[in-house]
């Protein structure tokens, strides 16, 4: 694999960007067709066991479709944040949405009423057999909310309200630029480029930089904390009105998880917190500094010796996937073929990296912006493996292929995991090992710290926001709090305006965008410690563990294809030791150092 493109195509799903005429004509039948099957759903509904199967049907059709268009458009806003026609797509794109929402509120509703009997028999039908575990969900969750017609204004209002505030965080991020000196020259970064740049070697730029940064997320802390506490208030009054009282119900429930298995992996993670702090410990000693500050904690150690072009990183990913199975290599070499990434570094792109997925196109697309590290390589590997995820449910009625974002992080976990490791296998010096077994143990710490401070300062934040408005200072106050606990006293200096510049905090699809990020890192690498031990015999029982993601909850899950529970601190301690099996080879290069 030569000269691969690093832009991705997007004119195979609907040709012309933001100026797209298919698309625009996409959204209108889209649009009317939602509205056709509110009509149904908002009457009688079906009157049969057979009318009910089409009734159905016709909903995850267009519930695909929307998936579809959601999925372009934040494509679109993603490669150039001041795209304003993008922008105003968004808009239309998200009212369309909210009719789909208010479609399966009173979707919910016929199930919600429908007689036993009648619900038995509608669930026994051959063709809803994939479906038994979603249509059964669907009713329980029905009965936790308010009226169909209290819901559907909700979801009608949030369009100018609850999103609206997600927007204009959006548009905050989307206007700043980073004014920086580099090698004596003044330069202006987009968040996500000036992000790259603090994993740069020289400690004097980076200090300059991060000075920078404080800077520019101070200046528009009034602005992002307007948006997030009314993002939060949103979420609390609707709460408040369904009866619910723990703000962790609706991201646990979302992620089919019960509190047992929240609470035994922090708990099992607080544990073998010292050995997190002996690797930080090292690190700078490593680097030679008195005080192991926020932008040190990302730093690296090592050299250019380990970066790798853009077509290094595709044929090296691409070659240990084939290892474990090579429908997977297969599958990530089209992906890297028919330019479904984007990857250029270019100013004007939103930061950070996530797939998105065109269902009808049966399609993925990566986003991301490259610069040749192994942190990079990593990253596209990761989001590689949520490509790959879908990939093996395409097949699958719609309805089953909604999984939640914890076990959305299996797959990615997994094939991130399968890089690094072969990467630190394929060391040519010690130096580059280290090098390596650091970036691995970096993500730990990411995962198991990082991760962890974001939630406390989530929980936080929202029982204070209960009694009222949180100020700038006291959300700085907070994120600190958080990041002490989280990280064990183990820096000298934090990150007070986290709460700002991290995305997750505003996103308005998924709540608590945090914690599914640690159980899908440890659930994966124990996925992947028994991929080691069976060898080529788990490829298939990985796929079917994929496969049923989207059916199932996380504690079954566990339980039928790995034999586990996840309720017990037995799983999380074998997957933590895993993930830290390389500390003590770690502390044993670096001695001396």
């Amino acid at each position: 694999m030569t000269k691969l493109k690093q832009v991705w195509d997007l004119d195979s799903i609907f040709p012309g960007g933001s100026e797209s005429k298919e698309y625009v004509a996409y959204l209108e039948a889209l649009a009317t067709d939602i509205k056709t099957v509110y009509q149904q759903v908002a009457g009688d509904g079906a009157s049969s066991v057979e009318g009910w199967v089409a009734l159905l049907n016709e909903v995850q059709d267009v519930s695909k479709r929307m998936r579809q268009a959601m999925a372009f458009i934040g494509c679109l806003n993603a490669q150039n944040v001041k795209d304003d026609k993008a922008k105003l797509l968004a808009g239309k794109a998200r009212t369309i949405g909210a009719s789909m929402a208010s479609a399966l509120t009173h979707l919910d509703k016929h199930i919600l009423n429908m007689p036993d009997e009648q619900w038995r028999e509608m669930i026994a039908a051959p063709e809803l057999s994939e479906l038994k575990f979603n249509l059964e969900e669907r009713r329980r969750r029905a009965k936790e909310k308010m009226s169909a017609d209290l819901e559907t204004l909700v979801n009608n209002l949030s369009t100018d309200g609850y999103q609206g505030w997600s927007n204009l965080y959006d548009t905050v991020v989307g206007r700043m630029t980073i004014e920086a000196e580099e090698n004596g020259k003044p330069v202006s970064f987009s968040p996500g480029q000036a992000a790259n740049k603090l994993l740069s070697p020289d400690r004097s730029f980076r200090e300059h930089l991060w000075e920078k940064w404080e800077e520019a997320w101070a200046k528009d802390a009034d602005y992002c904390a307007l948006a997030l506490n009314n993002l939060a208030g949103f979420r609390l009054s609707l709460y408040g009105h369904r009866g619910w009282e723990d703000v962790h119900r609706e991201p646990l429930d979302y992620n089919r998880m019960l509190p047992e298995t929240l609470n035994a992996m922090w708990s099992t993670i607080d544990k073998n917190k010292d050995r997190l702090v002996k690797f930080l410990n090292r690190k700078k000693e490593i680097l030679g500094v008195e005080k192991l500050t926020w932008h040190d904690v990302n730093a690296p150690i090592g050299t250019s010796e380990s970066k790798m072009s853009f077509d290094e990183a595709a044929g090296f990913i691409v070659e240990q996937f084939h290892r474990f199975d090579p429908n997977m290599a297969s599958f990530t070499q089209q992906a890297f073929e028919k330019h479904w990434i984007e990857a250029e570094d270019r100013p004007g792109k939103r930061p950070g990296a996530f797939c998105t997925s065109f269902p009808e196109k049966r399609e993925s697309r990566v986003f991301m912006t490259f610069s040749g590290t192994m942190g990079n390589v990593s990253t596209l590997a990761h989001e590689l493996g949520h490509a790959y995820h879908q990939s093996v449910m395409n097949d699958l009625p719609p309805m089953a292929q909604q999984y939640a974002m914890n076990v959305a992080e299996t797959a990615s976990t997994f094939s991130e995991v399968t890089v690094s490791d072969a990467a630190v296998r394929y060391a040519k010096t010690p130096e580059e090992k280290t090098v390596l077994i650091e970036d691995k143990l970096q993500r730990a710490v990411q995962l198991l710290m990082n991760i962890q401070c974001r939630f406390i300062f989530e929980t936080n934040f929202y029982n204070e926001r209960k009694k009222g408005l949180v100020s700038k200072q006291r959300l700085n106050e907070l994120m600190v709090e958080a990041q002490k606990v989280a990280y064990a006293d183990a820096l000298d200096d934090y990150h007070p305006h986290f709460w700002a510049s991290k995305l997750h905090f505003y996103n308005t699809g998924v709540p608590f965008y945090n914690f599914p990020y640690t159980f899908g890192y440890l659930f994966a690498t124990g996925v992947y410690a028994r991929a080691m031990k069976e060898g080529d015999a788990f490829a298939q029982k990985y796929v079917d563990l994929l496969r049923d993601t989207g059916r199932m909850r996380v504690e079954d899950l566990a339980q039928r294809h790995l034999g586990v529970d996840l309720t017990t601190s037995e799983f999380w301690q074998d997957a933590i030791d895993s993930s830290l099996a390389e500390l003590d080879e770690f502390m044993a290069l670096t001695e001396n150092k």
